[in-house]
């Protein structure tokens, strides 16, 4: 799928539109006379794991770009209930936010286009199209803060559909910001996290190794905590994959195969996550969680 370039603040521009960035899992959702097949950002099959949306029934020759999204008790988004999915039965939602084939390819049509065809669609109950704010995105950004959500995502009307790029014609406005990074050890956990761990060590991809950007403690649930020391268990390795050299906290050291996914507040000037809190794994190949793709803009 199209991907949206960072940005620093909200603006006001009569050519952009602005929606909710949705807290849950990028997919890929395409409808023939075979049935409904579901894809994420990697292009990983996810069609068996939500049912409800394979099962669904969708307009025959559309592919759509989206969200899968869980709701929270509050209402509002929560991907810790959407990885809960994989434990449990959870309702989930798809959230469309453009149609890029419809009988035949619509990349190449300005975005405005595409959703006035995806505006004219019949979708089942469970897929939604969520609202849009023209020109000026104030009211959308201040739901964000009031209800300390991730953000939102502005999208140049005038935009074509390009697969796979990170595009300055959609840009991400965080809120919050979110990283995928690979844990290389954990530390000791104390009092009633004796028996699970402390906190992930999390590194990022450079030449020579993993780079070091801070540690991950908080965010989260009992299960959480029980399942990922049972894998990292299953990892240790005897020395560090972290690059030498960089102030790293005692640690047990484990295969970097594990990519977390981790909420923060900023970068720090050392290149460090300031506020981190674990929001759970991503299928994204460890290999792509690098320095250049998921450091600072």
């Amino acid at each position: 799928p199209m991907l949206a370039t960072p940005w620093q603040s909200p603006f006001i521009d009569e050519e952009w539109l602005f929606e909710l960035k949705w807290d849950g899992l990028r997919c890929l959702l395409s409808s023939d006379r075979s049935g409904v097949s579901l894809h994420s950002r990697t292009g990983n099959d996810m069609t068996g794991r939500y049912p409800q949306l394979s099962g669904a029934s969708f307009p025959h020759g559309i592919v759509l770009d989206g969200e899968i999204v869980a709701l929270g008790d509050d209402g509002l988004p929560s991907f810790a209930r959407l990885q809960g999915a994989a434990r449990r039965p959870v309702q989930v939602s798809f959230v469309v936010f453009d149609l890029i084939h419809a009988g035949h390819p619509l990349i190449s049509e300005p975005l405005g286009t595409r959703l006035q065809r995806l505006d004219d669609l019949e979708l089942p109950a469970n897929c939604t199209v969520p609202d849009r704010f023209e020109g000026d995105p104030t009211p959308l950004w201040d739901f964000v803060k009031r209800h300390d959500l991730e953000g939102i995502v502005g999208k140049r009307l005038g935009s074509v559909y390009r697969p796979g790029t990170r595009s300055p014609d959609w840009r991400k406005i965080g809120n919050w910001q979110q990283v995928r990074a690979v844990v290389g050890g954990f530390t000791a956990g104390t009092g009633g996290r004796g028996s699970s761990f402390g906190a992930l060590l999390l590194g990022l991809w450079v030449e020579g190794g993993l780079r070091f950007v801070g540690s991950v403690g908080s965010g989260f649930d009992d299960a959480a905590l029980h399942a990922i020391r049972g894998a990292l268990d299953e990892m240790t390795i005897p020395d560090s994959p972290f690059v030498p050299g960089q102030e790293i906290p005692s640690a047990t050291w484990v295969e970097p195969r594990l990519v977390a996914v981790v909420r923060f507040k900023q970068w720090t000037v050392a290149g460090r996550l300031r506020a981190p809190s674990f929001k759970g794994l991503s299928d994204l190949p460890r290999g792509d969680a690098s320095w250049v793709e998921e450091g600072p803009p």
